[in-house]
């Protein structure tokens, strides 16, 4: 797929660009719990150089008892601030499965209105697979940038009431990324807590329906193939979800990648499936 900065970059992309003054890459690893792996330990074990650490949990509504609700314009100020990240930064995030977590740090600098943000396609096993060069230790010193002043975008992101609303009325279809054992609770949540199986009405599209075996994203015409196995339509309204609004942005950057926006639903099954008064499907 061809390199947009406001999308999706190779790593051929990346590498030219290394060290350029106004690029900022981050590392925004993240894994789910239970799976024994630490996204501190293994950035400083190995990253791509200049990288900064980007944690999807501290850039965040820390006061909500949901998982890594979307920041605050105020905390993701400070955050951009501390990363030396100004209105004119490029920024590049990658992670260390691929194409998982990176995305939903993307959305959230979409989200705030900042334009100049991309998924590094593959992330860093791609990175490490072609032997590019890689860095260790602590991180160095953030550039100074003048300070960024978000600009939110509402329609980026719905709550719990906008989806059943949509799920009502048709107004938008609702994607739904998790695995299909999960989507059909026949298969355990990985929070404890949570209600097995979805909303009704909803479609399921895996996030690694849109990947390619190596981790990188389908071009144009396996992304729209893709949703259109599923039954989505790609020209009319979406709202993406998931467990906990990492892997439905997944299917935000493909729909982007379609030219399409679509809107997260960020409490996701996280929020839904702990609240009784919700309706939830089991099966296809």
């Amino acid at each position: 797929m061809p390199d947009d900065p406001r999308t999706l970059v190779s790593t051929e992309w990346l590498a030219q660009r290394l060290g350029g003054p106004d690029l900022v890459i981050l590392d925004a690893s993240w894994h789910l719990p239970g799976s024994g792996r630490d996204a501190e330990a293994e950035f400083g074990a190995g990253r791509i150089p200049g990288a900064r650490r980007f944690d999807i949990e501290a850039v965040a509504d820390t006061e909500s008892a949901l998982p890594h609700m979307a920041p605050s314009a105020e905390v993701f100020a400070k955050a951009a601030w501390d990363l030396g990240i100004g209105p004119g930064t490029q920024v590049v995030t990658y992670d260390a499965a691929g194409l998982f977590s990176a995305p939903r740090a993307w959305w959230t600098f979409r989200l705030m209105g900042h334009e100049r943000v991309a998924v590094l396609d593959g992330g860093l096993p791609k990175w490490r697979a072609e032997g590019q060069a890689l860095e260790t230790g602590e991180a160095g010193a953030a550039p100074e940038a003048a300070p960024l002043t978000p600009a939110p975008e509402a329609a980026r992101v719905v709550d719990a009431d906008a989806v059943e609303r949509a799920l009502e009325t048709g107004e938008a279809q609702v994607l739904d990324a998790r695995a299909r054992a999960r989507f059909r609770g026949e298969a355990p949540e990985p929070r404890a807590g949570l209600r097995a199986g979805h909303m009704p009405g909803a479609l399921n599209v895996p996030f690694g329906e849109v990947l390619n075996p190596d981790g990188t994203m389908k071009d144009e015409d396996g992304l729209r193939a893709a949703l259109i196995a599923e039954g989505v339509d790609p020209a009319r309204p979406v709202i993406a979800t998931c467990g906990s609004g990492v892997t439905a942005a997944i299917l935000a950057l493909a729909l982007e990648r379609l030219g399409r926006s679509a809107a997260i639903y960020d409490g996701s099954w996280a929020e839904w499936g702990a609240d009784p008064l919700r309706p939830v499907a089991t099966g296809p």
